[in-house]
């Protein structure tokens, strides 16, 4: 709870900003033992910043009636004071008004009353009957001047800042524009005021100065309007307040969370948070009263909520609040205190240990009564400390109460940074083992203060001390207790210090320190302590030696110890003070300063050189001894001149080849796309519905960027280059390049109109998949809602009210790619993005990856490796002497930023730098090296080189107005010493665009050469090769891309504000680019940069780290991923020159990139150029020689494809980094092989850690694994975009479906992977809606009958007295068939046998296939769903799986000789089809339709369709196959697969056939369903012969189909034209039905046994169409009559060849089996399921395992054999397809000799034929005379065959016999029978079993030879 305290003002006197309150803090139900009452005390900020008006009311108002946490206006004392403080508002008789000091006016600004600081007219006089334009959102008002009483002034004001009518409702705050000059974004009401020049003597009120709305009248006049109802608000605001305060003095709190931002929105206090414990509170209010104090009602404040490791900071530091009414700064004397009573809560007696303790209910409800603070806890703050000491204290609230500040409170800063390190949250016994601590032994206060002492010692004069580092420190010192206490199993008492001890022991380790941490022990409070250590602050003089650190404690026998650290050092206090403030806080703060001529003093220490001369006079003494003279653009010495209208029109004679229209995709950004498209099917095959790729036939696509003019043009040019618009279909070529700017858009308040546009695409167009991609997705990510009420930059809230809006997360046909280099901000608790969505860029983890690449990533990771290299010239440096000169001038300056002071210094240096270089040498010792270094290779290389190439510099300023200055400062000493030709100076904003010099684009453009007339340059990549110095400026890098020619990226002015891993990251990331192999191989030859460091170069030896490695490799050209030592551009990288053979020595692991590539294409094949190009990305390298020069650098141009042997000189290098100090101790990784420090800084300001106690990072944690940390161990604060994701009440959060978020470091191609995976995702979808064929031609057509009859080609049916005198075809043609025995004809016997080739290898061979489109007419697998067939496919959420039937059906089969009973799964839609009985229970039979019926919108037949491990891909939605008719479909399954048939086919017919067949094969569901169906047609006939139907009237037919039948088609014959060539056939696509109906129509029809119809292949020819009909095998499609076939069953052992045994059959009794040519059947390939091969495994499993060959698939019986668990008959049909030499040698190549096969066709290899008889009396069988058999097989045969039979025919001599039985006894029983012995000859030997075990039933067979 949080209680605020008031004072009324002193008649007379009032206690102004030097009076500090407390927000008391009593969580509910927790309290550290130590009597913490967690209480935390305000902040105060720099009292001379910039004052923040709108803090006045800033959330009070708002968040009382806004969270409904408190309402006093029924309390009748409060409702007094209301009346009270309305009175002293009207008049204030009591006292004079307090005069208010305005800040005067700029120079030269117009101070005019009713015109602005623009001198415009701003009186509504004037106004009247003009037409003024304001944003959405705003409305004119009057305002009023107290100087100007009858006129009013015209304002837009944001209406959100405005009250309702009822008074209520109003933001805090202020924002609003000026309607005559129309300058925007006023974000004070005092800076407003100022500008619309109200020249008040009070304080600045929007309440009191905006008086009317303003309303145009129907004529159009502007008049005034109502009053604006201000009175509801500012009384509410009051009676929160307590009204302890008037109207105008402050209250205001500011909650900085975490690292100390401040924001300035605030959410209601929910009491899960305070039972917590985890909200530290602060607020500062300043309170006058003309009353003394007497108890009141206290308002009980409601505060943020944080969780347990939010560090919620009460600075402020940040734009300090206003000045308040009372005693004006100035005033000599502070007045006499009055000390308000506080409520005081005393700590429970220390029992246990630090953990939390529930307090009763009891104690939070009702308002508490006050009780009198005795004196001590209070600490008087002297006058003039900063100005005296030069120093702002910063106290860090430690443990324990802090007292009350007052007096001097804008000198001190309170720090709440390490607060929650002393808070340990309460941890579930698992986290706790997961953190290697036990519950009992957790830290005591008095540990904790002397970790804390430890720490503050070990920090170097450099370090500040940082919340992470020191929550390590604990959680290592309570790991190291808890092992103490295990070993030596000790209780805690043991290990705690007693208070007794405290004292000495925090002397002792603090006396270690040189001085440099103090400890200060008191005896009643901390304030005693305070005092001292200010006290002796302000009496020191300047040469006294400061501590950097006091820490004092208070060690009290009634409440424990307590304590708080006092930061005096000059820098930490300043650095620590600072890193409280948020980015844009710092940045406005610096703005105030400059705008404010608070700078003056600084600027006029710059105004003189080093050396004390006056800069500006000796810059125009050298301008004047120039003369019209320049320093020669390029190709000359600095010290070379030439006339300016010489210089101007100087082109350079040799080109550069700069190609930026090359865009290639390498490797690893082809993976990642790849990555990106599996992780979107991945969503679609979730099964929650949420994507359903089948449904779209096209990609679109928007890209948003942030705020910056330059990556949208570097966007649009990576779209242009890429061709991805005219490659998804979206832009006709020629209108690409113009209309690629829809497609990019900004974060800009003009996006909500953009979007709306794209989000109409998405409505109107459902077939069409669009990808929202958010790039640089980490920047801005706050909420709307906080947007709204920050005030802050424009863009506040814009990503998340267009990514999360809920059309977004609404729309089916919408993907989000959120796209980040730094995605911690998305990697919180609350994430929107589920972790399986993520997809990370690929880590280099071997050396073997980097294959064929020539160029490798450099980031950060590596940058920080470098260190260890033990070059002389690093990579990453610091520069100290710039150092130095900055913390001299810090102590010079205390009030100013110190990033102000910085510039300014670095702006000097550059400048000086260059006076040195050029004409002044004398100053050459004031610059430092890196300076200097910088400056001379930016100057000299353009004079070395013939086209004018140089190097680029990025320095880096945030602030705009310091980039400004910076830029115009520099412009004008390099204007001044000649230089302008030489190198350009540009402003890198983002808000703006390039602007480029004329002369220096002319030299880009003849770089170019082929660029048109008007070509600028747009992009930081357009610079390649200028010699430039960029000031890159903006609040972060927003992932703009530089060009290769990047050599040095100063970031001197980021320092301790930027702590934070995302901001200090990002920084770095600008120089992160590829770079050549040899770089990191060998890192000295390449980046020596002077004569000396040659001599003294070499690789730290003994690096425990080092690698050698030898990457050899063959020359490729597949340059995948090449880069820069400029970036890859996000985007990729271009070609570098042919690999070599050679390899380096690696020093420090650091061949092992973290981040890379990964190549696929082996070496030699260029990789597929998938997306065009890649932005040609090389750079220039330096290599040194030797010369006087601190440093001097050649540039090598990179060609293309340079010579081989000039490998050294062309090499990409890294950036070269200058940091602050800060910075760089936080960069460089502590020990070698450790993460930088960075990494474990707070992932990012909008994100706060969820607990002090936590793992930490380690440097083998891949991006995946810190996700998961991020996602566990951090939260997302208030304001950030979701915070609103807290899920539901079991904790679950919601991710949206459709969202995923691609990561990868800075510049390594993100941008070039998504465009590749917006490509591909098209090809895909284009591929679903494609499907992969057979096409193969016909086998064995050489040795096919001739038809001897002639049937009409134009008849659709055959005749069937022609069709009966047709010869049958026994060979069979299906392709599939290839590897199978051909059938014995006599034109067979005439062919000559050649050779086939090797079985084996046909056998692995892929069969041919091709992709067609899928058309309306296709069937489908289970992925297809759309909305014409949804119904077929899915159930209704309303009818439940539940609502089919299981049916038992019995018959018997006179086949097996038993009863069958198979089940029928019934869905209730299909009842009809069946008939039931009469109670409905049981299932009597199927309906069949009449012969006669000749209804066209049916389809007589049943379609039967067996299907095996095919529940996903079979295609069984028949649905457009059949037009959408009703038809009967049944699907045949195995037992075992059921329930995964019916889960996704839930509305089919199944029959489920016998668990006895669950590994029988495809004869076994054939020949079930033939039984079934005869049965059925038996019942049926019964059935309707009752109701007077024939029974040869009852339709006989039945379809059984496979599950890969895809398309149909019909083919017709052209009309014959005049020329001989083939006429050609015409084919058309049509449906399954038209199919069936026709082959239904067909005359006669049930004479015919099998019709069916032939395979699809591309060259189907008319020939093939000669006979409209064909007498010959049909195969997968078949119309069967089971009448007619009754007596031929299919083998229902068989596994292969089941249809070529059946049909054979079917021909020798003397059936018709009729294909129709004229249609065509496409299979589609499926990978999956079918009719697979068994994994032949043994029975009893062996440890080692060889693979089984098919020669040992059978055994001798009763041996030793390793017995197989697979099923007899497949054994045996695998052995003989396999077996043929052994079994039947003389039959191999021999087909006059065919094997005699009795009854029955068996493969047995492709090497001999088959020759099929019957033994059936009056079958029909080929002629058999004069031919010789070479061998004979009988398999299973029945008693039709007779040793009479076998002796009509005739064999060779050794032919060979192979006789197959059930078993042992019918085998000698056959060969009895068939008196075999009589002329074949058996030996014990040759007798054989199946290798199966005898309870699997092994087959037996006996092999002869004939005599």
């Amino acid at each position: 709870m949080v209680v605020f305290l008031g004072l009324k003002r002193l008649r007379g006197y009032s206690v102004g900003e030097d009076f500090i309150f407390c927000w008391y803090f009593f969580p509910q139900g927790i309290f550290f033992i130590e009597s913490q009452y967690d209480v935390i005390y305000s902040l105060f900020a720099y009292s001379d910043v910039k004052p923040k008006v709108e803090d006045l009311d800033k959330e009070l108002v708002h968040r009382y009636t806004q969270n409904g946490s408190l309402d006093f206006s029924n309390n009748p004392t409060v409702n007094e004071m209301e009346d009270e403080d309305e009175d002293e508002e009207m008049s204030d008789s009591n006292s004079p008004p307090i005069p208010y000091s305005q800040k005067p006016a700029p120079e030269g600004s117009c101070t005019t009353d009713g015109f602005c600081q623009a001198g415009k007219d701003l009186r509504l006089v004037s106004l009247c009957m003009e037409q003024i334009e304001i944003p959405a959102g705003f409305l004119l008002v009057g305002a009023k001047s107290p100087n100007l009483p009858e006129h009013i002034l015209v304002c837009a004001v944001d209406k959100r800042f405005l009250p309702d009518d009822h008074g209520k409702n109003a933001l805090l705050g202020f924002s609003g524009n000026c309607i005559g000059c129309g300058e925007r974004g006023f974000r004070y009401f005092t800076e407003f005021s100022n500008h619309i020049n109200l020249k008040l003597t009070t304080q600045p009120k929007k309440q009191k100065h905006l008086k009317y709305y303003l309303v145009r009248s129907s004529q159009g006049v502007l008049s005034k309007g109502p009053l604006i109802c201000w009175k509801e608000c500012r009384s509410r605001q009051s009676s929160a307040a307590c009204h302890s305060a008037k109207p105008n003095s402050s209250v205001s709190s500011t909650v900085t969370p975490e690292n100390g931002t401040t924001n300035g929105y605030k959410s209601g206090f929910t009491q899960t948070d305070a039972a917590n414990g985890n909200s530290s509170n602060g607020g500062r209010t300043t309170t006058s009263s003309s009353t003394p104090a007497r108890p009141m009602p206290h308002s009980v404040s409601p505060r943020p909520v944080y969780a347990a490791g939010d560090q919620a900071s009460m600075s402020s530091s940040g734009p300090p609040k206003k000045r308040h009414r009372g005693w004006y700064p100035g005033s000599p004397v502070p007045p006499p205190a009055i000390v308000v009573p506080v409520p005081t809560v005393r700590p429970l007696a220390r029992t246990e240990p630090l953990l939390s303790v529930p307090v009763p209910q009891s104690m939070l409800t009702g308002i508490l009564q006050p009780r009198p603070i005795p004196a001590g806890e209070t600490v008087i703050v002297p006058e003039n400390l900063l100005s005296n000491s030069g120093v702002r204290p910063v106290i860090l609230i430690g443990y324990g109460t802090l007292p009350y500040f007052y007096g001097n409170v804008g000198d001190i800063v309170v720090s709440p940074l390490l607060v929650n390190c002393y808070k340990i949250p309460h941890l579930e016994n698992r986290e706790l083992e997961q953190l290697g601590l036990n519950g009992s032994q957790l830290l005591s206060v008095e540990n904790m203060i002397l970790l804390t002492i430890q720490y503050l010692v070990r920090l170097g004069p450099d370090q500040i001390p940082l919340r992470e580092e020191f929550e390590q420190i604990m959680l290592k010192a309570m790991q190291e207790f808890t092992l103490r206490e295990r070993s030596l199993q000790m209780s805690a008492q043991c290990i705690s210090v007693s208070p007794g001890q405290l004292p000495w022991l925090a002397r002792l380790i603090a006396s270690v320190s040189q001085d440099l941490v103090h400890v200060i022990v008191t005896q009643n409070s901390l304030a005693e302590g305070i005092s001292e250590t200010l006290r002796t602050l302000s009496e020191m003089r300047h040469q006294q030696r400061l501590p950097d650190y006091v820490v004092a404690i208070c060690s009290s026998k009634i409440r424990g110890n307590e304590f708080c650290v006092v930061v005096l050092g000059q820098y930490q206090s300043r650095a620590l003070a600072e890193s409280m403030l948020t980015t844009s806080e710092f940045l406005k703060e610096i703005s105030y300063e400059l705008i404010t001529g608070k700078v003056s003093f600084l600027a006029s220490h710059f105004k003189n050189t080093s050396l004390g001369d006056d800069l500006d006079k000796l810059l125009e003494k050298m301008q004047q001894r120039r003369g019209d003279n320049v320093v020669t653009p390029f190709n000359g010495d600095v010290n070379e001149c030439v006339s300016s209208q010489e210089a101007a029109a100087m082109i350079p004679t040799q080109n550069l080849d700069v190609d930026n229209d090359t865009f290639q995709i390498y490797q690893p950004q082809l993976t990642v796309a790849r990555k990106l498209l599996s992780q979107v099917c991945a969503i679609a095959d979730s099964g929650n519905q949420s994507l359903d790729l089948g449904h779209f036939s096209k990609v679109d696509f928007i890209i948003i960027v942030p705020r910056s003019e330059i990556l949208v043009q570097q966007t649009l040019q990576r779209i242009r280059q890429s061709g991805v618009l005219v490659d998804l279909g979206l832009e006709e070529n020629g209108s690409a390049y113009q209309r690629a700017e829809k497609y990019v858009v900004r974060l800009d308040n003009e996006i909500q109109s953009k979007f709306e546009v794209f989000m109409r695409r998405v409505k109107q167009n459902p077939y069409t998949l669009f990808v929202l991609v958010h790039d640089n997705s980490h920047v801005e990510l706050t909420s709307v809602i906080s947007g709204s009420l920050s005030h802050g930059e424009p863009s506040h809230g814009l990503a998340d009210r267009v990514i999360n809006c809920r059309e977004v997360l609404e729309a089916f046909n919408l993907l989000v790619l959120q796209v980040s280099s730094f995605p911690y901000a998305m990697q919180t608790q609350q994430s929107r993005i589920s972790s399986a969505n993520e997809v990370h860029w690929i880590p280099l983890d071997s050396v073997e990856d980097m294959g064929s690449e020539e160029k490798l990533y450099f980031g950060l990771n590596e940058y920080s490796k470098s260190l260890q290299w033990g070059i002389t010239s690093p990579l990453l440096r610091c520069d100290e002497t710039f150092e130095k000169m900055v913390n001299t001038l810090l102590e010079r300056y205390p009030r100013l930023h110190s990033m102000v002071i910085r510039c300014y210094l670095l702006i000097q240096q550059y400048s000086e730098a260059l006076m040195a270089l050029t004409t002044m040498a004398s100053l050459r010792d004031h610059s430092t090296p890196e300076t200097l270094s910088i400056m001379d290779d930016l100057i000299s290389s353009p004079g070395k080189d013939k086209s004018g190439r140089g190097h680029m510099l990025i320095i880096r300023v945030p602030s705009v107005q310091l980039a400004m200055l910076a830029k115009e400062r520099l412009q004008e000493v390099r204007d001044k010493l000649g230089l302008q030709y030489r190198f350009e100076i540009i402003l890198g904003n983002p808000a703006s665009e390039l602007n480029v010099a004329s002369h220096f684009v002319a030299r880009l453009k003849s770089w170019r050469r082929n660029e048109q007339e008007e070509w600028i340059p747009r992009t930081y990549q357009d610079l390649e090769g200028l010699p430039c110095i960029v000031i890159l400026t903006g609040k972060d890098p927003l992932g703009e891309t530089f060009p290769r020619s990047l050599k040095y990226c100063d970031l001197r002015l980021i320092d301790s504000s930027y702590l934070t891993r995302t901001a200090l990251e990002q920084e770095v990331g600008l120089a992160c680019c590829y770079v050549s192999k040899e770089v990191i191989r060998g890192p000295i030859v390449a980046l020596d940069l002077s004569e000396k460091e040659h001599e003294r170069t070499s690789v730290s030896e003994n690096d425990s780290d080092e690698l050698l490695i030898d990457l050899e490799r063959p020359q490729s050209n597949s340059s995948a991923v090449t880069g820069t030592s400029g970036s890859i551009a996000e985007n990729g990288v271009s070609s570098s020159c042919a690999a070599q053979k050679q390899s380096f020595q690696n020093a420090a692991n650091s061949s092992r990139l973290d981040e890379g590539v990964t190549p696929e294409s082996p070496p030699g094949e260029p990789l597929k150029q998938e997306c065009d190009s890649l932005g040609h990305q090389m750079a220039s390298s330096t290599t040194s020689k030797p010369s006087s020069s601190s440093s001097t650098s050649r540039t090598f141009q990179w060609p293309g494809q340079p010579a081989k042997g000039c490998r050294g000189l062309h090499v990409s290098l890294p950036r070269i980094v200058i940091l602050s100090k800060a910075a760089y101790c936080l960069l460089g990784a502590q020990r070698s092989g450790q993460l930088p420090s960075s990494s474990s800084l707070l992932p990012h300001a909008d994100v706060s850690w969820v607990s002090s106690l936590r793992p930490f990072l380690h440097k083998d944690m891949t991006s995946e694994e810190q996700s998961l940390y991020y996602r566990q161990w951090t939260a997302a604060r208030q304001h950030h975009a979701d915070y609103s994701n807290q899920g539901d009440a079991t904790g679950s959060r919601s991710f949206h479906p459709r969202r995923l978020l691609l990561t990868g470091p800075p510049q390594v191609g993100k941008t070039g992977s998504y465009l590749q995976f917006l490509r591909i995702l098209f090809r895909m979808l284009i591929r679903l809606l494609e499907v992969d064929v057979y096409d193969e031609e016909e086998i064995n057509i050489s040795h096919s009958e001739n038809s001897e009859i002639t049937l009409s080609e134009r008849d659709p049916w055959p005749d069937i007295e022609n069709f009966g005198k047709m010869p049958f075809d026994v060979s069979v043609h299906d392709p599939k068939y290839n590897l199978m025995s051909p059938v014995f004809t006599e034109k067979l016997a005439g062919i000559k046998q050649e050779a086939k080739k090797d079985a084996k290898f046909e056998e692995s061979r892929k069969r041919e296939t091709i992709s067609m489109m899928l058309t309306k007419y296709a069937a489908y697998n289970t992925f297809h769903h759309c909305e014409q067939c949804h119904q077929y496919m899915d159930i209704s959420p309303a009818s439940q799986m539940s609502d089919s039937t299981l049916h038992a059906f019995t018959f018997s089969s006179s086949m097996l000789g038993e009863e069958v009973q198979l089940h029928f799964i019934i869905p209730k839609s299909k009842e009809s089809h069946f008939v039931f009985s009469k109670q409905g229970k049981h299932l009597e039979s199927m309906r069949l339709p009449l012969v006669s019926d000749k209804n066209l919108s049916v389809v007589k037949s049943p379609i039967f369709t067996p299907s095996s491990g095919r529940h996903e891909q079979g295609l069984l939605n028949l649905y457009h196959a059949m037009e959408g008719i009703s038809h009967l479909h049944l699907l045949v399954i195995k037992e075992y697969e059921m329930p995964l048939y019916r889960k996704y086919w839930p509305n089919h017919i199944m029959l489920v056939l016998p668990g006895t067949f669950n590994n029988a094969g495809a004869g076994a569901a054939r020949f079930l369903i033939k039984e079934l169906s005869y049965h059925n047609l038996e019942l049926e006939r019964s059935r309707l012969e009752e109701l007077g139907v024939k029974r040869q009237c009852v339709w006989p037919f039945i379809v059984i189909m496979d599950d890969s039948c895809v398309l149909w088609n019909i083919h017709s014959a052209q009309e014959p034209s005049s020329q001989p060539m083939d006429s050609g056939i015409t084919s058309k696509n049509v449906s399954l039905k038209t199919v069936l109906q026709h082959l239904e129509a067909t005359p006669k029809i049930v004479h015919y046994a099998i019709l069916g119809i032939q395979k699809w292949n591309s060259k189907l020819s008319s020939r093939s169409l000669k006979s409209p009909f064909s007498r010959c095998h049909v195969h997968d499609f078949v119309l069967l009559n089971i009448d007619l076939t009754q007596n031929v069953q299919y083998d229902l052992n068989r596994y292969f060849c089941e249809d070529v045994d059946f049909n054979l059959r079917t021909n020798s009794s003397g059936l018709l089996i009729c294909r129709f040519n004229n249609f065509s059947l496409m299979k589609k390939h499926i990978q999956v399921g079918g009719q697979k091969d068994f994994n032949v495994k043994p029975k009893i499993s062996v440890s080692f395992s060889t693979p089984i060959l098919p020669l040992q698939y059978v055994c001798a019986p009763d041996s030793e054999h390793t017995l197989l668990a697979a099923p007899a008959q497949f054994l045996l049909e695998k052995f003989l397809q396999h077996a043929t030499y052994k079994l039947f040698p003389k039959a191999i190549h021999n087909y006059r000799s065919p094997i005699l096969a009795i009854d029955c066709y068996l493969n047995v290899g492709p090497e001999v034929a088959i020759c099929y008889v019957s033994s059936r009396p009056h079958s029909i069988n080929v002629n058999c005379e004069g031919v010789f058999f070479s061998g004979l097989l009988l398999y299973l045969c029945d008693s039709f065959v007779g040793a009479d039979l076998l002796k009509k025919f005739k064999f060779l001599k050794g032919a060979t016999l192979c006789v197959i039985c059930q078993d042992r006894s019918s085998l000698r029983q056959t060969i009895v029978r068939l008196e075999l012995e009589d002329e074949w000859q058996f030996r014990l030997r040759d007798e054989f079993q199946t290798a199966n075990s005898s309870e699997d039933k092994p087959l037996y067979f006996l092999t002869g030879r004939h005599v």
